[in-house]
């Protein structure tokens, strides 16, 4: 057993310094949404906004319902698309649409709101359409796409290969501007 005041020398490989440090410098190469073990997959939940593929993590989501009885506020933000009673909670519903400046084709019944959670906040994000559930491989998200410019980049999480655009939550709810804790400018 080693003291306080004692310290251990760790075994050596003599050799396998240079090797260790070789693979270690690859591992730090590989981009960013790709340092990952092999296979590991995300859960989410798709959607789409004006034609668009989106998708938020599923450990965010609580719920997805129908839009019913949106309420909409006076003098509130352009993306703040109103409040709805779930059970008698009052939720803001956000049209993450007008946030990014896609095109409004108006509400339709396939509408739906995909309840997030985080950090104690709470809030309805406006989906024209949920269109599944399902796990994406890891190993293919990369951090962004040179496209994805101003406000759309800072509240990215990723993109697939396939082009689907995967939202950052906690980015969303911890922005003081969305969530009404200032005045958008």
């Amino acid at each position: 057993m080693i003291g306080v005041n004692e310290t251990r020398k760790l075994p050596s490989a003599p050799g396998r310094g240079p090797e260790v440090l070789r693979a270690r410098a690859r591992e730090l190469a590989r981009p960013l949404g790709r340092r990952v073990a092999d296979g590991a997959m995300l859960e989410v939940v798709e959607f789409r906004l004006a034609r668009e593929v989106y998708a938020i993590e599923h450990a965010y989501v609580r719920e997805v319902i129908p839009l019913e009885n949106l309420t909409v506020l006076p003098c509130a933000a352009a993306f703040v698309r109103g409040v709805v009673n779930i059970r008698g909670q009052i939720l803001a519903v956000i049209d993450i649409k007008k946030l990014f400046d896609l095109p409004d084709e108006g509400i339709t019944d396939l509408h739906r709101v995909i309840v997030v959670s985080a950090a104690g906040t709470k809030v309805g994000i406006l989906a024209d359409v949920v269109t599944a559930v399902r796990s994406l491989p890891v190993a293919g998200v990369q951090a962004s796409l040179p496209t994805l410019t101003g406000i759309r980049e800072a509240y990215l999480r990723g993109v697939t290969d396939d082009q689907v655009v995967i939202l950052d939550v906690l980015k969303i709810l911890s922005d003081r501007k969305l969530m009404g804790e200032e005045e958008p400018s």
